[in-house]
């Protein structure tokens, strides 16, 4: 908090820092007997008639009222990273999207609409990173005008918490009724350490996913344009430790992209969890991936799978942003979400984690 010479707690933001990151202090309850503060820390969204709006990290929204400010400041963007590689927002978006590619994708300015025929967000959203080139009502229009002309709900892929992510822009789709259906976190970590874990063999690799592979995925009746999206990507590779009956034991994909390695659809059979298999799986592929010349490694997770996150923290990873998929408001919605009728839910396996829609 911002103290003058005098001893005193100041507020030193105005409407003005709309677009930074702030560290505010509050009245909890103004004018209720014995003072109670609460701090907040995150962008300052807007500043409007009175009222504050700050986006956390976690892409969560806050309300505050300019009457109950008791001292604010414009911190740093981002706070720095104390281990893993260094990466900024911009990079890892353009990576990701490099490792999930859509059938069909068209330029907006600088964003990208992208299209597979309902399958994942991911491959059915809009990449928004730089200006539309429009007014952002106009842009948000031609957005829901090309999905609309594919049979498909319009979704905008945002991120917070990092340097050059789109908190304002979560907040300008959230002020329009778009709804936030999914949210997750794109961690990264260095590449050696995950290979390191290698113990023996037993995973067969393959640029293609086959019967078996495909037998173990969490979404099942996966159809053609599905394979192109799962086939797409610079360097693409399928793990399996084979299983009973045909059926896989454990499985998993990644993709390296030059210094890069994403992994992803890591799933282990539930009978036999927690026994190491997921993270002989992510071993295998991490090996491959640095002899392709990559040296560090991203995957998304969400934010509720307590058993991935603590898989993946204990493999040297750790978060670096949160990402969102904001859908279109639809007649009858009433504010309140509900699931895309152009694929199911996610699913992620309580094991890994990597990879949510």
């Amino acid at each position: 908090m911002e103290i003058s010479a005098t001893g005193r707690l100041e507020v030193r933001i105005t409407a003005a820092d709309v677009g930074k990151r702030v560290s505010i202090r509050r009245l909890s309850e103004p004018g209720a007997p014995g003072e109670k503060f609460t701090d907040t820390v995150g962008v300052l969204t807007s500043w409007d008639h009175g009222v504050l709006l700050i986006t956390r990290k976690s892409g969560e929204t806050v309300q505050i009222a300019e009457s109950s400010l008791v001292a604010g400041k414009v911190v740093p963007a981002a706070p720095a990273r104390r281990r893993g590689p260094a990466a900024t927002y911009e990079e890892l978006a353009r990576v990701a999207a490099r490792a999930w590619r859509p059938v069909e994708s068209e330029r907006l300015g600088d964003w990208e609409l992208r299209a597979a025929a309902g399958f994942t967000r991911r491959a059915n959203s809009v990449l928004p990173l730089g200006d539309p080139g429009l007014p952002l009502d106009a842009a948000l229009d031609a957005v829901r005008r090309w999905y609309g002309e594919r049979g498909l709900p319009a979704y905008i892929q945002t991120a917070t918490g990092a340097e050059g992510t789109q908190e304002t822009l979560c907040a300008e789709l959230e002020r329009r009724g778009w709804v936030r259906e999914v949210s997750a976190e794109l961690w990264i970590g260095a590449l050696a350490p995950v290979a390191d874990r290698a113990e023996g063999s037993g995973v067969v690799l393959s640029r293609t996913a086959d019967e078996a592979w495909l037998a173990r995925y969490q979404r099942k009746g996966v159809s053609e344009v599905a394979l192109k999206v799962l086939g797409s990507g610079p360097s693409v590779w399928f793990a399996t430790v084979p299983g009973e009956g045909g059926v896989p034991a454990a499985i998993g994909r990644c993709v390296v992209d030059g210094r890069w390695a994403s992994f992803a659809a890591v799933e282990v059979d539930p009978a036999l969890r927690r026994r190491g298999l997921a993270t002989t799986v992510l071993a295998a592929l991490a090996g491959r991936a640095l002899d392709e010349g990559a040296s560090a490694a991203w995957l998304q997770v969400e934010t509720g799978n307590d058993a991935a996150r603590a898989l993946y923290a204990g493999m040297g990873f750790g978060p670096h942003h949160a990402y969102h998929h904001y859908r279109a408001p639809e007649p009858g919605d009433g504010g309140h979400p509900r699931p895309s009728p152009a694929e199911p839910e996610p699913r992620s396996p309580r094991n890994s984690g990597a990879g949510p829609s």
